[in-house]
């Protein structure tokens, strides 16, 4: 579906400013989000920054079908362009053909974004493609036809095997929309939603759509509420009512979990490995009002003065399972990237075995939707002899959602889950119990 064409007041500068993100994450591979962060904000504020943000996710969404149009217009193959004129090339059909932009806004102003790094002689090539692709009326691919051009092999094959076919075109096609904004409210949820003009869904996240900026939503300078996906705020309800009780949160940062934790009335230990992180998540904390004792550290190697009565693993992955908020992922991510991964998932695992008291639960966490990084983990924690036992999730603990409950008792959320609603972020979690010690 065609979006509306939202044009900047300021063409140049926020085109300009694109096409240094777009540059900086598929040619330096660098992380959407960073790469935002470090923008050059001159020039490009308010809604402005908005535009960029819209149109760096739609052409990193599409690529496949940007890259395919742009392919029929190009007498070599578009690996081979110069990457400044790969980018403008990019940015200007993801404009004309899935924004809808009109061609005399669109095509000028990206023909001036390759100027200013010693390449102004693209500039020709590049107006001369933007102008043709414009005239050839193309239109964005629909249904499992677009899916399956902007997914990667590997990852439609992954999830081809695990899922089915049918599921894997309705994940893929999840990831083409831009979600809505999820909240997690300490209190009153039908309250905040009418406040911030979202829903309450089944599992109590307030859903709002076309939320502007989120500083700005009320309750956010108060620390009544936090971003959250839907999806992400699972994993703390599988531990039951844990007011008055000692809980790790392994990987803690930025702290989403953490807060469920302490709201809930934990006493929460947040553990991360990053500096930088950790900080992050006291700062999150902080707005909130909420308490965590907050420890830098590997958490494969740390251990806390008490066992706790529960540990949260939220282990590092792929995050997959998040790439309608994060399509950088689908250019960023390998799959030879899985073997470490799940390396360090088996040692977390292993750590957090030793940290919880005899009857204690564990509830082990991973944003991906790769098998390799759910269940096959705690296939290979069992088979390695930890004394622990899966401890199976009912239905009715996830309101709205039967469907996440796998026939062995874990927890397995889908991104086409609630499509009607605006979907959700794919999860993985399993419940474990420690067993008494013999």
């Amino acid at each position: 579906m065609l979006k509306v064409s939202r044009e900047p007041a300021a063409g140049l500068p926020a085109r300009r400013a694109a096409a240094a993100v777009l540059f900086a994450v598929l040619e330096q591979q660098r992380p959407l989000d960073d790469a935002l962060s470090d923008a050059d904000p001159s020039g490009v504020t308010g809604r402005d920054r908005a535009f960029v943000r819209m149109l760096v996710a739609t052409v990193l969404r599409r690529l496949g079908e940007i890259d395919a149009v742009l392919a029929g217009y190009l007498t070599v193959p578009l690996e081979g362009a110069h990457p400044r004129a790969r980018t403008a090339l990019r940015l200007g059909v993801g404009q004309l053909v899935h924004l809808g932009t009109p061609a005399h806004a669109a095509v000028s102003a990206t023909v001036e974004t390759v100027s200013g790094h010693g390449t102004d002689r693209l500039k020709g090539l590049v107006n001369a493609v933007l102008r043709r692709v414009a005239a050839g009326g193309h239109a964005p691919r629909e249904g499992t036809a677009a899916a399956r051009k902007n997914t990667p092999q590997w990852l439609w094959t992954s999830w081809e095997r695990a899922y089915g076919a049918e599921a894997a075109a309705a994940i893929a096609l999840a990831h083409l929309d831009d979600p809505p904004l999820d909240l997690t409210v300490k209190s009153d949820p039908e309250g905040w939603a009418q406040k911030i003009g979202g829903l309450v869904g089944p599992t109590g996240s307030v859903r709002v759509v076309d939320a502007g900026a989120v500083a700005a939503l009320p309750g956010y300078a108060e620390g009544e509420w936090w971003v959250q996906d839907a999806a992400a705020t699972l994993p703390v309800r599988l531990l039951g009512d844990i007011a008055g009780r000692s809980v790790i949160d392994l990987c803690a940062a930025p702290g989403g979990k953490s807060a469920q934790l302490a709201v809930a009335g934990a006493h929460v230990t947040a553990v991360d490995l990053s500096p930088r992180r950790c900080r992050l998540l006291a700062e999150n904390l902080g707005r909130l009002g909420l308490p965590a004792e907050i420890v830098t550290a590997d958490a494969t190697a740390w251990r806390p003065a008490a066992l706790a009565d529960a540990i949260l693993v939220d282990a590092p992955c792929s995050a997959t399972g998040t790439i309608r908020r994060h399509p950088d992922i689908l250019h960023l991510r390998h799959r030879d990237e899985l073997e470490r991964l799940t390396a360090v998932q088996d040692a977390l695992l292993a750590a957090s075995v030793e940290m919880v008291r005899p009857g204690g639960h564990i509830v082990f966490v991973t944003c991906s939707l790769q098998p390799e990084e759910g269940a096959a983990r705690i296939a290979a924690l069992l088979a390695g002899g930890a004394p622990v036992a899966i401890d199976p999730i009912a239905p009715d603990e996830l309101p709205g959602l039967p469907e996440a409950v796998t026939a062995d008792g874990m927890l397995r959320t889908l991104p086409s889950y609630w499509r009607e609603t605006g979907g959700m972020d794919g999860f993985f979690a399993a419940r474990l119990r420690r067993l008494p010690v013999n």
